[in-house]
C-alpha cells in the first residue's frame, strides 16, 4: 500500500478567522443596533476583538470543551463570539432568546454552560429565569451605550481590554467541539447537537460552491436567520472565509428595515424562513418603486417558500433559492438549482421546481424509507427523508435516549415526509406530525397551504388534520387575509379546485387574525390543534 505524502493539516475555525485578517482587512461588516444606528467596521478590527476575546477567556481560565454560552441578536460582537470562542478551544453555545424562560434555562444547565455573553437589551430576559441558572460569569455588550451595572454584570468591553494582544491559539484538533445548538422544532425538551470544527470547515466549503449558496468576495450577505439558530446558516463562517461584506440586522426584522439595508449596503445574497419573504414580498407590493433589490439572491428554508411568494420576488429582480437542513446537518443539506438539462423548461416549469427543496449537495446523502424498505425515486412514493454526511450529527449531547431518532445503519431520521424525482430534487410534503391521513390516502397540508397562499386575498395559511368519524381525519384550513381583502371559503375551494382531487380539499376553511410561530418563525401547528381540536 502507498502512503500519501499529505501534510496532516488541521480543518478548524481560526483559519478564517486569521485568513480574514490577513487578506480581507478593509471589507466592512455592518451591523444595525437597537436604536436603529448603524456600526461599521472592518474585517481587521474585527478580528483583533475576536482574538482579544478569546485571550481574555484564557486569561478567565476557560478550559477546552468548556461552553460559553451567547444570547444574543445578529450583529458585529456575536459574530466575534463565533470565532472568538472556538478559537481558544471552548465551544460557542448560542441560546434561542425567542425559547420560553424556563425552557432557556433548561438548555443552559443541560449543557453545563460557564459564561454568557448577552446583549444588554436583553437583560430583562435574563433575569426571569438568572435564579434557575448559575453562570460563573455573565459579560454584557453595551449596544445601547449605557453603562453596564457593575454589581450585577461585567462590560464585554472592559473584558476585551484586559487582552495584551499577544494572543497565540492553542492547538485543536479538528474533531473536538467548536459549537452547539438545541432543536426547538421537537416534542419534549430540546435536544443539543455539537458541531466539530472538521464539520464546520467541511460545511463552509460546501456553503460557498456555485451550486450551493455560490458565495464569493464579491458578494455583501444580509444573514436573517438568527445567529442563535444553527450556526446562523453557516453564514458568518462562510462570510469570512470568501471575505466578503456582512450585514447585520441587529433586532429590526420587519420588512421595511430589511428592504432598507437590502438597498442602502448594496446586498446581493440574504437568507432566511418563508415567513420572512412573506413580509418582504408584501411590502414590495405595496411600494413597488421605494427599493432597488434587483439581482439580490434570496436563500429560503426553514419551511416551504409558496409559489406566489418565489414568482412576487422574482418580479422584483430577486432570484430565490429554495434550501433545506435542520439543526442536526448544520444545517445546509440541499439546495434547489436548476441543472444545465433543464434550461429549456417554460418560466412555469421552472417556479414549480423552484418550490422543491433540491438535490443534496455533495457529501451528504439522501434517501426515503417505507416500512418495506426505501421507496423509488419517481417523484411520488413518499417516505421518511433520511440522510447521512461528515456534518450530520450521530447523536444528541447527553441524551442517549434518542436512538429512534437514527436507522439501524446509522443515517438521521428528518421526521420528514418527502418524495424524491428522477432527477434526485427532493420534496418535502409534510412532518410526520403534520401529515393527514384521509381514508387512507395522504394529503400534503404543505400543497394545501402553498396553493391557498397562492390566492391574491391570502397572507397566511396553515392546514392541520382534524379527526373524522369515517375518513379518520380530513383537513382543515386556518387563513389570514391580507388587509383589507375579503373572500369566502367558498371561493377559496373554487380556487383549490383544479388543482387538487376532491377528496384533498379541506373540509373546514377558518379565518383567523395570526397563525402562532415558534421561536424560529415557523407555523405552530400544536397551537392550532388546541384550539380547533382541544
Amino acid at each position: 500500500m502507498i502512503q500519501s505524502t499529505m501534510m496532516s493539516f488541521p480543518l478548524t475555525l481560526t483559519h478564517f478567522l486569521d485568513r480574514a485578517e490577513r487578506y480581507y482587512a478593509k471589507t466592512e461588516i455592518v451591523s444595525r443596533l437597537p436604536d436603529r444606528s448603524i456600526h461599521r467596521y472592518t474585517y481587521a478590527a474585527f478580528a483583533k476583538r475576536a482574538k482579544q476575546l478569546a485571550e481574555s477567556l484564557l486569561r478567565a481560565g476557560l478550559n477546552p470543551g468548556d461552553r460559553v454560552a451567547t444570547l444574543m441578536w445578529n450583529h458585529y460582537a456575536h459574530a466575534e463570539a463565533y470565532f472568538g470562542i472556538p478559537a481558544t478551544g471552548g465551544v460557542l453555545h448560542t441560546l434561542n432568546l425567542r425559547l420560553p424562560p424556563n425552557d432557556i434555562a433548561y438548555i443552559i444547565n443541560h449543557a453545563e454552560d460557564r459564561f454568557l455573553i448577552i446583549d444588554d437589551v436583553l437583560l430583562p430576559l435574563l433575569e426571569q429565569f438568572r435564579d434557575q441558572v448559575s453562570f460563573e460569569r455573565i459579560f454584557v455588550v453595551p449596544l445601547t451605550g449605557q453603562p453596564v451595572n457593575p454589581t450585577r454584570y461585567e462590560s464585554y468591553e472592559d473584558f476585551l481590554a484586559t487582552a495584551t494582544g499577544r494572543f497565540l491559539a492553542p492547538s485543536i484538533d479538528e474533531n473536538e467541539a467548536a459549537a452547539m445548538c438545541y432543536t426547538s422544532g421537537t416534542t419534549g425538551r430540546p435536544k443539543g447537537v455539537v458541531y466539530s470544527h472538521r464539520a464546520l470547515v467541511l460545511h463552509t466549503l460546501m456553503e460557498v460552491t456555485p451550486d450551493a449558496l455560490n458565495l464569493s468576495n464579491q458578494d455583501a450577505i444580509l444573514p436573517l436567520v438568527p445567529m442563535f439558530h444553527v450556526n446562523g446558516w453557516g453564514f458568518p463562517y462562510a462570510g469570512a472565509m470568501v471575505g466578503a461584506k456582512q450585514v447585520y440586522p441587529g433586532p429590526h426584522l420587519d420588512p421595511e428595515s430589511l428592504l432598507e439595508l437590502i438597498d442602502r449596503e448594496g446586498v446581493t445574497v440574504t437568507g432566511g424562513v418563508p415567513t420572512i419573504w412573506l413580509g418582504v414580498a408584501e411590502a414590495l407590493e405595496c411600494f413597488p418603486k421605494r427599493w432597488n433589490i434587483k439581482g439580490t439572491r434570496v436563500v429560503s428554508g426553514g419551511a416551504a417558500i409558496p409559489e406566489g411568494t418565489i414568482r412576487k420576488l422574482e418580479a422584483n429582480g430577486c432570484h430565490v433559492l429554495h434550501a433545506w437542513g435542520m439543526t442536526e446537518t448544520t444545517p445546509l443539506a440541499s439546495t434547489n438549482f436548476l441543472k444545465k438539462t433543464m434550461n429549456d423548461l417554460t418560466e412555469d416549469e421552472k417556479i414549480k421546481l423552484k418550490t422543491k427543496q433540491g438535490i443534496a449537495v455533495p457529501f451528504v446523502e439522501a434517501r426515503i424509507m417505507r416500512e418495506e424498505g426505501e421507496a423509488a425515486w419517481d417523484g411520488k412514493a413518499m417516505g421518511e427523508l433520511e440522510v447521512r454526511g461528515p456534518w450530520i450529527t450521530s447523536s444528541y449531547y447527553r441524551q442517549p435516549e434518542t436512538a429512534s431518532s437514527f436507522s439501524k445503519d446509522g443515517w438521521l431520521r428528518t421526521g420528514d415526509i418527502a418524495t424524491i424525482d428522477e432527477e434526485g430534487y427532493i420534496k418535502i410534503t409534510d412532518r410526520t406530525k403534520d401529515l393527514i391521513k384521509s381514508g387512507g390516502e395522504w394529503i400534503s397540508s404543505v400543497d394545501l397551504e402553498n396553493a391557498i397562499m397562492g390566492h391574491p386575498a391570502v397572507a397566511e395559511a396553515a392546514v392541520i388534520a382534524i379527526p373524522h368519524p369515517k375518513w379518520q381525519e380530513r383537513p382543515l384550513a386556518a387563513v389570514v387575509l391580507k388587509p383589507g381583502q375579503t373572500v369566502s371559503p367558498e371561493d377559496l375551494l373554487a380556487f383549490l379546485a383544479p388543482q387538487f382531487p376532491k377528496w384533498y380539499l379541506p373540509d373546514t376553511i377558518v379565518f383567523i387574525d395570526e397563525i402562532p410561530r415558534t421561536s424560529t418563525g415557523k407555523f405552530m401547528k400544536a397551537k392550532l390543534r388546541e384550539q380547533f381540536i382541544g
